[in-house]
């Protein structure tokens, strides 16, 4: 169409910015339709001056429009959305009297929460399933209608629905809300949706079953949800349930266990009991990180675990962040102290204490700060989410003009240490200013400008992620990607003009007059409780050589060899390994068992290296050498062996699969 604008028409146009005019209510399903019946048919929703629209919903304006089909990224949240209302639909069509609440997309998948005395079974997900398959081929129509709030209040209290009726009474009165129909199923949504129930497609699969509290509040009434994953083809969800049963293989707590890593228990919730090998594991990687921050030029410092209140409320994390701390009173001095959750302000402490000089900036100080902080006990996952960590936490106290190069040398600190720990995909987000926020639009301005900068002096892709910084300031996240497919946002590097002032740092500038620095927050590893998760995960427990709690173990074939195991054992230990703890890490299977149960036990327990030793071997000074993948290297040398593994380790390559 190519009439001229007018009262009657409205102007639309295309990404490529070709214009095209037509009349006023024009729908993104008839816009698309005149582009080409395969964009028609490929279409899911409609970009209209980047709000959501519904294919049906008509356009009344002049408009930039993207049409998004499978292929955009974003098609895959709308999947999602849909196939969480034609879940519901299942339910209430299989199971009469059922009340729906909630039902968003998620990562990765989407859920709804369900009102009902009965409990869903196992059993039941198939079905619901089968159903969801029969709605998304009976290809239902949806439409949408705006209701006036007190209407759809009266309707959904009428049609036993009193907890949508309940949501739509928390909005304000005299605004209009908006009711999506699937055939004749419906429900309260924002939207948009697909104009059919059959562009869903039947690429999805429900997952499991769930309690959960109305409004996430445990005071409520409990709830019953069901999760699903939804993808844009079937091989996309192959690939994902691929991927959750490698998960299932690779959980940290079952391979924590078989490993003797650590424990957790009830009398120390959110915790973690660390046994000898997996303490062990903590050090090497404790060790590794603090030779690279020292060659950074980083300080190392130890802070208070118990500080007063005020210095809390003088920071803001008092009004902010009061429901996450652990609190402990002094009777005798009449205090409240809390534990920390996290070490700036302390940082700004051992900052003030002295006069300091521009010459001293950038000063970049660092701590294996132990931090506290509640988690409910239904987020608790392991070491992946707990109530005490370690964080390899830093702070760099610096001038406006040193915040980019320090970023950009963040940045490869980062990268290089990422790979060395076997992380090569590796994203960033560049998360801007939120609302709300404190500090000025010009502190802003210069803050986010320095991050993006720093990006491309470190030559690093990144994408935009709005409103998401911290209140105080954007921030770079960094994603890393693990062996099967999975993200895991760990390292952050925050750039904060507020908090320095707010406790009074200041330093003495080059002019004479004294000027508050700005902070940089930064994180690599982020809570090493976590990043050991994600590693056992990512290796399955099979670490390289240079990070195993035990690299290498002595089987004696029998006791006859037990005097040159242990000789074997000492020479290993003695064998200092530059960037790791010591020496060479080595242990003697002395126990009754058969040589080949022996080998079977180390390698279950990830064993990089056996060393078989038997009377020849003791005789001639050797090693029979097997793999944990159960290659047999045959005899060697013990100096062959011992060259091998110490330069594998420094080297941090992996000779082992």
């Amino acid at each position: 169409m190519s009439a001229p604008a007018s009262a009657d028409h409205i102007v639309i146009t295309l990404p490529d910015g070709k214009s095209l005019t037509f009349p006023k209510g024009v729908t993104g399903g008839d816009i698309a339709a005149s582009i080409g019946p395969g964009l028609a048919k490929a279409a899911l929703i409609l970009l209209v001056d980047g709000e959501e629209y519904d294919l049906f919903r008509p356009i009344n304006h002049d408009a930039k429009i993207r049409i998004i089909t499978r292929k955009d990224p974003e098609s895959l949240h709308l999947i999602r959305h849909d196939a969480s209302h034609v879940m519901a639909m299942a339910v209430q069509e299989l199971f009469p009297g059922t009340q729906v609440t909630i039902g968003p997309s998620i990562e990765d998948g989407f859920y709804y929460d369900f009102a009902r005395e009965t409990p869903f079974t196992p059993d039941d997900l198939a079905k619901i399933e089968a159903k969801m398959h029969e709605i998304v081929k009976a290809d239902l129509p949806t439409r949408r209608e705006v209701w006036p709030r007190d209407k759809a209040i009266e309707h959904f209290k009428s049609i036993g629905e009193k907890y949508k009726a309940e949501l739509i009474e928390a909005i304000p009165a005299g605004e209009d809300v908006s009711l999506y129909w699937h055939g004749d199923w419906h429900d309260l949504c924002r939207g948009p949706h697909f104009a059919s129930t059959a562009k869903v497609g039947d690429a999805f699969k429900l997952t499991k079953i769930a309690g959960a509290y109305w409004r996430g509040d445990a005071k409520n009434a409990q709830l019953q949800r069901i999760y699903g994953t939804a993808w844009r083809d079937q091989k996309e969800l192959n690939e994902y349930i691929h991927r959750l049963e490698e998960a299932e293989k690779r959980d940290h707590r079952r391979i924590g266990r078989e490993m003797d890593l650590f424990h957790q228990q009830e009398e120390a919730t959110g915790q973690v009991f660390w046994h000898d090998r997996g303490y062990t594991l903590w050090r090497v990687l404790e060790n590794y990180v603090r030779g690279k921050i020292q060659k950074a030029g980083y300080i190392e410092v130890k802070t208070p675990q118990l500080i007063d209140r005020k210095l809390w409320e003088a920071s803001g994390h008092w009004d902010n962040y009061r429901a996450n701390m652990f609190i402990a009173e002094v009777e005798d001095e009449k205090k409240i102290l809390a534990v920390k959750p996290m070490n700036c302000p302390a940082h700004i402490q051992i900052f003030k204490d002295g006069l300091k000089s521009y010459r001293e900036l950038p000063l970049r100080m660092a701590e294996f700060g132990s931090c506290h902080r509640y988690e409910p006990t239904g987020a608790l996952h392991g070491i992946m989410r707990v109530r005490a960590f370690v964080q390899d936490d830093a702070h760099i106290f610096c001038t406006e003009e040193q915040i980019t190069s320090e970023s950009a040398d963040f940045c490869k600190l980062l990268l290089e240490m990422y790979s060395d720990l076997g992380f090569k995909q590796v994203s960033v987000k560049l998360s801007t200013r939120p609302t709300p926020r404190i500090g000025s639009d010009d502190q802003w301005d210069i803050a986010e400008k320095a991050l993006a900068d720093a990006m491309v002096a470190a030559d690093l892709p990144y994408t935009i992620n709005p409103g998401e910084g911290a209140f105080y300031g954007p921030k770079l996240e960094f994603v890393l990607r693990d062996c099967i497919g999975r993200d895991w946002q760990c390292g952050t590097l925050q750039v904060d003009f507020n908090m320095p002032g707010r406790l009074g740092a200041s330093y003495i500038a080059e002019d004479g007059n004294r000027k508050t620095p700005v902070m940089l927050h930064r994180a690599i590893l982020g809570s090493l409780e976590r990043f050991i998760g994600i590693l056992i995960e990512h290796y399955a427990g099979a670490f390289p050589t240079w990070l195993a709690p035990v690299q290498a173990r002595i089987i004696p074939i029998s006791e006859k060899t037990n005097d040159y195991a242990a000789k074997v054992c000492e020479a290993l230990k003695q064998v200092p390994i530059v960037n790791g703890i010591g020496s060479i890490r080595a242990d003697v299977d002395y126990s009754s068992e058969r040589m080949q149960k022996k080998i079977r036990d180390a390698q279950l327990q990830k064993i990089p290296y056996m060393l078989v030793v038997g009377e020849r071997e003791a005789a001639e000074g050797k090693v029979a050498v097997r793999l944990r993948s159960g290659k047999d290297l045959g005899p060697m040398p013990l100096e062959t062996f011992i060259a091998r593994l110490k330069g594998e380790a420094e080297s941090r390559t992996d000779l082992t699969e």
